[in-house]
């Protein structure tokens, strides 16, 4: 075949006019800090999730911070989540001076395998972390009844899950607190941020405190009209806040949610079919359980040759590519910290150094998948 020579890339946001225009509207206001954009933007999450609070942040990284610090986790502590998940989850676990403990996978849909997950509970376990891998929801009626038969709390790593529905609810709609994230790469974006939905109100406002410096009142209600700039700080916090200019983007993206996800659908649907019967590779599975898939990765496995050698292939023939994740549970840090903690993972390391992520965003063509799925096939039958 031949080879195309415009690189296409793993991942590229879907921004159009609408979402320039929010966004200069935004500048021309005269206000870009959090404000009422801001507001507005978690609105839209209440909304999509039927949370009673949504907390916009600069990252989702932050997200998980706030909410192990507002949930007093700490040195002693114990967090059940899958090694098959970004690095971020296990750092803000450290930094916390709390414990990582590693449940497996399933090999199919990569998600937490959630009948796994009681023998992983000890009396030092306070929170279970699991992943709505890909944009894929786990099973959250087990995980529910787990938590509440051993008191613990559940924080959903939403970050794949926009648009993911377990059995007709939306991620982030179970009542526990629940993170998302808007990098370029997500299904909606504000360049970098976050959002925690939460219905806990409680644990709403502690967060709401730790996302800025401790203060209770936004700067646009401090400054604004009538408004008083004094305040005063009971408990320190962080500077989380997502500024009205990212949420102006924000905005805009989520309005065109269900069409992004769509389009995403078709592609990996497309992808499916491409890639049927072609040796070599296994494609992602699905959980057996009601969902609405979000399609923010498409990801096979790579059996016929070597990873890196696959991944080199793919550079020949001017194609992009991600890798979701490296384990956790690998990474040097882990491994001279928390070594006795991690117990056999096998799905996890048998599908470790098979993953990569194939290009998968809106603005891609049907042809562009066809080109994907025509150069796999051929790196496969060369590589054999």
């Amino acid at each position: 075949m031949k080879i195309r020579s415009e690189f296409l890339p793993f991942s590229r946001p879907s921004i159009g006019e609408s979402e320039i225009s929010k966004v200069v509207a935004c500048l021309k206001s005269g206000w870009i800090t959090t404000g009422a954009q801001a507001k507005e933007f978690e609105d839209k999450f209440c909304t999509l999730t039927s949370a009673k609070q949504a907390i916009a942040l600069n990252s989702a990284t932050a997200g998980m911070h706030i909410t192990l610090s507002a949930l007093n986790i700490g040195a002693g502590d114990e967090i059940i989540t899958p090694s098959l998940t970004f690095a971020s989850t296990v750092n803000m676990i450290a930094l916390r001076g709390a414990t990582p403990v590693f449940v497996d996978v399933d090999y199919g849909t990569l998600n937490i395998n959630a009948q796994l997950i009681e023998e992983a509970i000890t009396p030092r376990t306070k929170a279970i972390i699991p992943v709505h891998f890909a944009g894929a929801p786990v099973d959250m009626d087990k995980i529910n009844l787990l938590a509440a038969k051993y008191n613990l709390t559940v924080i959903e790593d939403a970050a794949h899950a926009v648009g993911t529905y377990y059995k007709g609810i939306s991620a982030g709609g179970f009542g526990n607190p629940a993170i998302f994230s808007f990098h370029p790469i997500k299904n909606i974006t504000t360049g970098e941020g976050g959002m925690i939905t939460i219905s806990d109100a409680l644990l709403g406002k502690k967060i709401r405190l730790l996302r800025f410096h401790g203060i209770e009142r936004d700067a646009w209600k401090r400054y604004g009209k009538g408004g008083n700039p004094a305040y005063d700080i009971a408990e320190p916090g962080y500077k989380y806040n997502l500024p009205d200019l990212l949420a102006a983007l924000g905005l805009a993206q989520f309005e065109r949610w269900p069409e992004l996800n769509r389009r995403r659908t078709h592609l990996a649907k497309f992808y499916n079919e491409r890639l049927a019967g072609i040796s070599g590779i296994d494609l992602p599975q699905i959980p057996d359980y009601e969902h609405t898939h979000a399609w923010h990765l498409y990801i096979i496995k790579v059996l016929a040759l070597n990873r890196d050698d696959f991944m080199n292939k793919l550079a020949e023939y001017n194609i992009g590519y991600g890798l979701h994740f490296p384990p956790a549970h690998l990474l040097t840090y882990v491994q001279e910290n928390y070594l006795a903690e991690i117990g056999p993972l096998p799905e996890t390391l048998r599908a470790a150094d098979k993953i990569i992520s194939l290009p998968l965003f809106p603005d891609m063509q049907d042809v562009d998948v066809q080109y994907v799925c025509e150069a796999i096939k051929e790196i496969v039958n060369h590589g054999r």
